[in-house]
């Protein structure tokens, strides 16, 4: 639909607000119910929205290290645009209209989540390519309310269900109300399903979001991560993207899967070659293990992420790749040219999946225009043994300080969007290290 038709069905509609929201640097939506008439106006001249969005954290503590927004700047207001490719509507919500917007991109704001995945897209757009991408998440729910988490300070939260039973079809049905909902509300919204199942551990899910255009999948997955919340609630469920919640559990994986086409065609696959891969993907893949490490926060974004990134818990600790290898980092699935595609396995069910696929894109594309070779061996067993190619950084704070000195991240994604990134990382970084933790008082209090 053009912006035309758009204002005549809005102003058919029964309801006279709609909702519009943003994402910011962590990927948590930010928006406003807005009256009809005021939309239509932004529509057509564009509207303010408070720069604070990404001059403070997800808790809206301000960053005292923001170059883009502060204090310093007064927060004014930043040119946002609405997209009306998104417009949906919330079944959930009586139908009322929906709508995601971005930044105009310029070189004084260049931090724009959703802006800078618009720009890599149309890098690789100009190289020929067409990016389809899709993004599976894992997350667990609990039998909780806001309220009684915070009283409990978020201890012994009780999940829906209990033990592992992965793909268990009676865990299934022990929720069936609150499944069933999930799929069909979903894809109301505007976000098919692939598949939805249990996971392993106890009340865990998992959902894969059907592939499209790199940005629809983006867009898929940011609002994915706020419905389910939604919808959990209304069955007195908190769900929750939190990479690591337990020590005892694997993690939650966002994995992202990828391809490039051209026309009808997946240039991944190349029948007569070996494991059926072009020497595009073997370029693709070269350029994502090359940039890995150098970008990994944007992969891995929170403290908590990398408690998600250890041996032996169904997430890749090595710079690795393997053909249906689920042990390495990017995992190549070459079965048809349909099918064909980089599953990246590093990825968590925290990150802002904006970020996330420009970080999967841009470093694929980096592969490809240095015509980089795959010289690394694909891994055939055990992923986490093969060190031959290096580890991933270990925590956040490594990870954010390769990333701000890295020339190839500048290179990727430009100098200003890498200081304010990193910037807000290395805040993170602060706010964890000033706590004192129970581990600390149960190690220490007494016996030290």
């Amino acid at each position: 639909m053009d912006t035309r038709e758009i204002i005549s069905k809005l102003k058919e509609s029964k309801h006279q607000k709609l909702k519009v929201a943003i994402a910011d640097i962590d990927g948590v939506l930010r928006g406003k119910l807005m009256h009809r008439d005021k939309f239509i106006s932004a529509l057509e001249n564009g509207f303010g929205f408070c720069s604070v969005v990404f001059g403070w954290d997800m808790n809206d503590s301000a960053y005292d290290n923001s170059k883009v927004t502060g204090w310093h700047t007064g927060y004014g207001d930043f040119d946002a645009q609405i997209d009306i490719n998104t417009y949906r509507t919330v079944p959930w919500e009586g139908d009322i209209p929906f709508f995601l917007g971005d930044f105009k991109t310029s070189k004084d704001m260049p931090v724009c989540p959703r802006s800078l995945l618009k720009k890599i897209k149309s890098e690789a757009e100009n190289m020929g390519y067409l990016p389809m991408y899709a993004q599976e998440f894992e997350w667990f729910n609990y039998r909780e309310t806001s309220k009684v988490l915070h009283d409990k300070e978020f201890q012994c939260p009780q999940s829906i269900t209990q033990g592992m039973f992965g793909y268990s079809i009676l865990k299934m049905s022990e929720n069936s109300d609150f499944f069933h909902d999930l799929f069909d509300l979903l894809e109301g919204f505007g976000i098919p399903l692939e598949g939805l199942h249990t996971e392993t551990g106890p009340g865990v899910t998992e959902a894969a979001i059907l592939y499209s255009d790199i940005l629809e999948s983006a867009d898929r997955a940011v609002l994915f991560k706020t419905a389910v919340k939604e919808i959990a609630y209304r069955h007195g469920i908190i769900a929750s993207f939190m990479a690591k919640p337990s020590k005892e559990l694997p993690g939650c994986g966002g994995h992202i899967h990828q391809s490039l086409w051209d026309g009808k065609k997946n240039v991944f696959y190349a029948a007569s070659s070996e494991d059926n891969m072009s020497e595009i993907m073997r370029s693709f893949i070269a350029g994502q293990l090359y940039c890995l490490p150098k970008i990994l926060p944007m992969f891995a974004p929170t403290i908590n992420s990398y408690k998600r990134l250890v041996e032996g818990a169904w997430a890749p600790t090595t710079l690795t790749w393997g053909v249906d290898n689920r042990t390495t980092s990017l995992r190549a699935i070459t079965a048809s040219e349909k099918s064909t595609r980089i599953e990246h396995r590093v990825v968590g069910s925290d990150v802002n999946p904006y970020l996330a696929m420009a970080a999967c894109l841009a470093s694929g594309l980096y592969g490809i225009k240095h015509k980089l070779k795959l010289d690394i061996s694909k891994t055939t067993g055990n992923g986490y043994k093969d060190v031959s190619n290096g580890i991933l950084p270990a925590n956040l704070y490594e990870a954010a300080n390769r990333m701000k000195d890295s020339s190839v991240a500048i290179e990727l994604f430009g100098e200003s969007f890498v200081n304010h990134f990193c910037g807000s990382r290395e805040w993170e970084w602060r706010q964890f290290s000033a706590e004192v933790t129970d581990w600390e008082k149960k190690r220490y209090f007494e016996i030290i």
